[in-house]
């Protein structure tokens, strides 16, 4: 048997949404699961970028952070080396042996006659001036019958003149002592040549953040590199200075020379005699006895002008009151 439809109700096109609601709905689902993963990609693409953009920018300042907190602080302090054996020098990393610095004093004491004490002392001080020699201090003491003459020199001399200038010494005077000490500054030249190495090389860099124009530094930072500039240039000058004072101690000698007369023993030796001593100290004491009258009459004496007279006034006084009780 035959349906037809008919001409008043003409067929939908479109199906029904009541018939297949489940299609639509996964129709639905997954148009919008499409459009939220394409929006979460977009967005985690601009995250990492500005991530990317914040890590560089982190990075930028925590190294001019850095930079600036290296202007504030002074480079870290040498280590100062080890004082070098006064047996043998130690040996370096390279395996030559440790150049050692030693400061050398010399000390002379010499005898001279009376007569001669001017004119020895005079040629060993120009010879001093013929050398490679530095006079530091000079007295001359004459002999006068109240005291003996004497006179010093002192000097610093190049190890290479130090043999001449002593030879000079004993040839117009004899040397009767000669003390001879050295100190050990290895340790402490390497010390000083160390900082002025590093010194030197932070100042280097402080000039160079000076003259870089490329970086953009504020007032605060410049003013903080000039102070810090100052500061090391001071301390530098003060180890030069430091360094100087080592090379005079270790590159010369420091020589000392004492002159004094030649003096005669008196009572010592074989030709001593108790007889003639005891004459003499008998005569010493009886001279040192008369000098001790002599002193106590001086003394007395005006006390004696005065008390004299007032003690005949004192007695004729009392005669007098005695007289009187009498009568």
């Amino acid at each position: 048997m035959t349906h037809r439809l008919s001409p008043a109700t003409p067929p939908s096109v479109f199906p029904s949404f009541g018939a297949r609601p489940r299609a639509w709905l996964l129709a639905l689902v997954a148009a919008v699961a499409l459009s939220a993963c394409g929006q979460r990609e977009q967005t985690a693409a601009l995250d990492g970028a500005g991530a990317e953009a914040s890590a560089r920018y982190a990075a930028g300042g925590a190294m001019e952070s850095r930079r600036v907190r290296m202007l504030a602080a002074p480079p870290p302090a040498p280590m100062a080396a080890a004082p070098a054996s006064k047996e043998s020098a130690a040996p370096q990393d390279d395996g030559t042996p440790l150049q050692r610095y030693l400061a050398i004093r010399q000390d002379l004491n010499v005898e001279v006659p009376p007569e001669e004490l001017a004119e020895a002392w005079g040629k060993v001080r120009d010879l001093c001036a013929g050398l490679r020699c530095e006079l530091l201090s000079s007295s001359l003491l004459r002999e006068t019958p109240r005291q003996p003459g004497n006179a010093t020199l002192e000097m610093r001399v190049e190890p290479a003149d130090a043999d001449k200038l002593l030879a000079g010494v004993s040839g117009v005077a004899k040397v009767v002592a000669h003390n001879t000490t050295s100190e050990d500054k290895t340790a402490e030249v390497i010390d000083v040549e160390a900082r002025i190495r590093n010194r030197t090389e932070f100042r280097d860099s402080l000039r160079a953040m000076l003259r870089d124009t490329a970086t953009k530094r504020t007032m605060a930072d410049l003013l903080q590199i000039q102070r810090t500039l100052a500061d090391t240039q001071a301390e530098l000058d003060a180890s030069a200075t430091q360094r100087k004072v080592l090379q005079q101690q270790t590159g010369m000698q420091h020589i000392q020379i004492q002159f004094t007369t030649v003096r005669a023993l008196v009572n010592g030796g074989e030709n001593y005699n108790p007889m003639m001593q005891a004459l003499r100290d008998a005569g010493r004491v009886l001279a040192e006895s008369v000098g001790s009258l002599i002193t106590f009459v001086a003394a007395a004496l005006p006390w004696l002008v005065l008390g004299v007279p007032l003690l005949w006034g004192v007695r004729r006084l009392w005669l007098r009151r005695r007289r009187v009780k009498a009568a």
